[in-house]
């Protein structure tokens, strides 16, 4: 059997930046450990799968050691393929996903732009020894699905060395850091999830379900410009739709190929 491969750059306009994530398409759904096998191999931070469905496609996202219920850069690649690939001028798609419900994606212009679930964080107790696994501590601790860590500063973001596997021991998803930005840039921010196979994502849509309503009241304003300060690094375009909102970037093909099983 052979599978389409495509590898893609989200969140970013040049190869190289951005977030990395594996797209491939099929014409049935292959078992669940043939999935993660292919998600393993390929080691990034999520393999999509996208299968037809009438007009619409079904998705799922697997990171090397399991799959997830919402991820944002590997929707915005699948669309990307799409659009650019697939089905060549196509504007708008819905993907059905097993757990975040039915997600949009449409273009616009040179960006494309999905329509997510928003997830405010509420006041919480930080996780026994965030503190010590972060390596700084915060001036203030929310909850959503991920734990987020406020700082005051960009480049106490910027600076942080977490230590990893303390933070794979703590009893939460993952840690988002976060601060305000400077520059045109509303808010930065940096993703940790080695509990799931990955130490820090390079740029993180599902994160921005969190954060976007978080800034939007912080700052009183629900037009934001974003960006996450990993090595890598990524842009995105974000704003608060009621009880959704729109996360928008733009993507690079690196690669395409075939996958032989």
């Amino acid at each position: 059997m052979r599978l389409p491969l495509y590898q893609v750059d989200a969140f970013t306009d040049r190869r190289f930046g951005g977030n990395p994530a594996a797209v491939v398409p099929l014409e049935t759904w292959l078992p669940d450990a043939t999935l993660q096998a292919i998600a393993a191999e390929n080691n990034l931070s999520e393999t999509a799968f996208l299968l037809r469905e009438g007009a619409d496609y079904a998705l799922r996202w697997f990171t090397p050691t399991n799959e997830v219920e919402l991820c944002g850069h590997a929707t915005l690649a699948s669309a990307f393929v799409l659009f650019h690939h697939l089905e060549p001028g196509r504007e708008r798609v819905r993907f059905r996903t097993l757990k975040a419900g039915t997600l949009t994606v449409v273009r616009r212009g040179d960006a494309l732009a999905m329509d997510f679930p928003s997830r405010p964080p509420r006041a919480a107790e930080p996780p026994a020894g965030l503190v010590p696994a972060l390596g700084k501590a915060p001036e203030a601790v929310l909850l959503s699905r991920d734990v987020l860590a406020l700082y005051p500063r960009a480049e106490d973001v910027a600076g942080l060395a977490p230590d990893m596997t303390a933070l794979a021991r703590l009893d939460c998803y993952a840690v988002i850091a976060t601060a305000p930005g400077t520059g045109g840039v509303d808010f930065v921010s940096r993703f940790f999830a080695p509990r799931h196979g990955i130490p820090e994502d390079p740029v993180t849509g599902s994160a921005h379900c969190t954060l976007i309503p978080y800034w939007a009241a912080r700052l009183g304003k629900t037009t934001l410009a974003a960006r996450q300060l990993s090595r890598r690094g990524g842009e995105l375009a974000c704003a608060l739709e009621g009880d959704r909102v729109s996360i928008a970037g733009r993507c690079a093909l690196y690669l395409e190929g075939t996958i032989t099983l």
